[in-house]
């Protein structure tokens, strides 16, 4: 996927310097808050206030931090898994039409919508990343938004359905106002991002349409069309003026969801498909420090061909089953697995576990493992044998 960052340096701006402030311009030095009790507003400055910086989501991982108190989601990246996110975009390999002949090339979307009042041209406010399932894509996603400062403010399809008729199309507006009270508030970039969109608004077989998911669809489609002018049940008023605040959904088949919400216009599609490079080197960074070479780690790709990127990290993890095991026995058995986990005084240490040796045997030999599980389950399919009366 073409790294964001990269492209922020393609644009200049020699003429934002010279324009003049706008209702929308956040003051960056300049922060509001509104007691809760009345409807005073309290203006302070940024520097000497007390306050503590405030989670905007706690749903989005890349906030979170480890044990050492540092950002558990880069230093994942860094040290661990894949940092190189200018992978994925291959225009050329699918029709154009999803791909995109501008964003399929280069995800430049985020800075296109805050410099929107400066393009004389119609810039589509969501960006919608779509692929095969186990890719990284939100993954990859989180790891832009942090190389960029972002303050994303993050969503879920499970959160687009409710009880209550209206429920998830207003949370959809309040979401989108907060992401504009970080821009105008914190002086910080933002975003809307909705993870598996497919899967809360998409219609598969049969599935039934509900109110809300019309509410939803109709909430998005007037989101692009008037993205500053936002009502969350309040009157409208003229000065009430919501930050131009771009949407990014990630999904697995888009030809689900309805038409008029992802034709272009708005919604720019972009094709996330490592190719076989992309995946080895994915690979290798994975395995690096467990001393495999990169014309080993391609053959083990090469021998399981069309498996997901996640199928690649679950074979590392099943080497570890045997390590795990012993382990187990080392500490006192099963039985005293609870007591010994959970129960141990703090300044009592468990026996050190020694990760096994990582081997392109052992890791063939649990990519094996993993492929008669995923035959087994094809081939299985004990629901006939639960429902006979059921034709095939």
């Amino acid at each position: 996927m073409a790294i964001l960052l990269n492209n922020i340096t393609r644009f200049s701006f020699p003429s934002l310097s010279p324009i003049k402030a706008s209702p929308l311009t956040p003051p960056l030095s300049i922060s509001c808050s509104i007691s809760s009790n009345n409807n005073n507003i309290n203006l302070h400055n940024n520097e000497s206030s007390p306050n503590p910086k405030k989670k905007l989501s706690e749903q989005s991982s890349w906030e979170a931090k480890d044990s050492e108190g540092n950002d558990y989601l880069y230093k994942l990246g860094k040290e661990a898994d894949n940092m190189n996110i200018a992978v994925g975009a291959r225009a050329g390999v699918i029709d154009p039409l999803f791909a995109g002949n501008f964003l399929g090339k280069d995800l430049c979307h985020i800075v296109k919508n805050y410099i929107a009042h400066l393009l004389n041209v119609k810039v589509p406010l969501i960006l919608g990343i779509w692929g095969g399932k186990g890719q990284g894509k939100s993954f990859q996603t989180e790891l832009i938004f942090q190389a960029m400062g972002i303050e994303p403010v993050i969503m879920s399809a499970g959160e687009l359905e409710s009880e209550r008729a209206g429920e998830p199309g207003k949370l959809i507006r309040e979401r989108y106002r907060t992401a504009s009270q970080v821009v105008q508030n914190q002086g910080k970039m933002s975003c809307l991002m909705i993870n598996d969109i497919d899967a809360g608004l998409g219609r598969f077989g049969n599935t039934q349409m509900t109110v809300n998911n019309q509410i939803v669809v109709g909430t998005l489609m007037n989101l692009s069309d008037n993205p500053t002018r936002v009502s969350i049940g309040q009157d409208w008023r003229e000065s009430d003026i919501t930050n131009r605040i771009p949407i990014i959904f990630t999904g697995n088949d888009f030809s689900t969801i309805y038409a008029p919400l992802i034709r272009d216009g708005r919604m720019e599609k972009f094709y996330w498909q490592p190719n076989l490079e992309d995946i080895v080197n994915i690979v290798h960074r994975m395995y690096e420090k467990d001393g495999i070479t990169k014309d080993e780690v391609g053959s083990i790709v090469k021998t399981f061909p069309n498996q997901a990127l996640d199928f690649y990290g679950a074979l590392r993890s099943r080497t570890y089953d045997r390590s795990i095991s012993k382990w187990i026995d080392d500490i006192g058995g099963v039985e005293n697995l609870g007591n010994k986990l959970l129960k141990r005084r703090k300044d009592k240490e468990l026996p050190v576990f020694t990760p096994p040796e990582k081997t392109v045997e052992a890791l063939l030999e649990s990519g094996y493992s993993l492929l008669r599980e995923q035959q087994l389950i094809m081939e299985t399919k004990l629901s006939k044998e639960y429902m006979k009366n059921i034709d095939d």
